[in-house]
């Protein structure tokens, strides 16, 4: 019987072998096809949602259609539930999903991440007539509005806030605006895209972490002629105006780093 797990093991060796090189192919075989499958949700304005007319519209979507046109193919989104959006990838659905997933150690020991295409940071937000607050110590005292179980609620509580309970950003901000709370610790992103929708809005960022968070266009591993492409793409949409175009379309800015 000895042999025949030694046939069993080579078997396996053998397959762990080629399938790098299997997947490897996978550029070849998208260029081929003339088209980039892309897993998305759909669900998550204004990165990946749709229009009044049911158009699939969004940032992410207009990343993945220029990364697609710079690979010279067209993008084709599957849409699909977060929870299960990931593990899309491994199942063949789709050749990448771009839907803002954060770039983590934990991912990357399973799957490979373009360069990040965009950065998140923790914003102070205040009251446009609030100078009183200019950093994060100033909230010592003051009344924060907050998700509680978010990690922007810890960073408020941390610098001495006391935390009024919302159910996310689009409460919060409403609560600093009628002057029920004196600020929020929020993402950098969903305010922008907030005074993108309503410049008028008299809030501001009185101040803002130095560290961000990064998001990339995530893809099976052993494929690296697929990543380098990718992340020849996002370059050259950097280099060529693109990406400034669609980054102020829906945030007003350069939402890159």
């Amino acid at each position: 019987m000895n042999w025949l797990k030694t046939i069993a093991t080579a078997a396996i060796l053998h397959a762990a072998a080629i399938a790098p090189a299997l997947a490897g192919e996978n550029l070849s075989a998208i260029t081929t096809a003339g088209v980039l499958k892309i897993g998305t949700e759909g669900t998550y304005a204004p990165f990946t949602f749709h229009d009044a007319s049911g158009k699939l519209v969004g940032f992410d979507v207009e990343i993945g259609e220029a990364v697609a046109a710079k690979l010279g193919v067209k993008a084709e989104f599957i849409e699909g539930k977060w929870d299960g959006l990931i593990a899309g990838i491994d199942a063949g659905r789709y050749d990448a999903v771009i839907n803002q997933v954060g770039i983590t150690e934990a991912r990357k020991q399973k799957y490979d991440f373009s360069e990040p295409y965009i950065a998140s940071k923790a914003v102070l937000i205040v009251r446009q007539d609030n100078d009183d607050i200019k950093g994060f110590a100033d909230l010592k005292g003051k009344t924060s509005a907050q998700s509680l179980s978010s990690n922007f609620g810890k960073i408020a509580q941390s610098a001495g806030a006391e935390l009024v309970g919302t159910d996310g950003f689009d409460q919060s901000i409403q609560l600093v605006l009628t002057r029920r709370a004196d600020a929020t610790v929020n993402d950098s992103l969903s305010f922008l895209d907030f005074k993108k929708q309503k410049p008028d809005a008299p809030v501001k960022i009185a101040a803002e972490q130095e560290n961000a968070d990064y998001s990339g266009i995530i893809i099976r591993k052993g494929e690296p002629e697929l990543l380098a492409a990718i992340n020849k793409a996002l370059a050259d949409i950097k280099a060529d105006g693109t990406y400034k175009t669609i980054s102020d379309k829906y945030f007003g800015q350069d939402v890159s780093r």
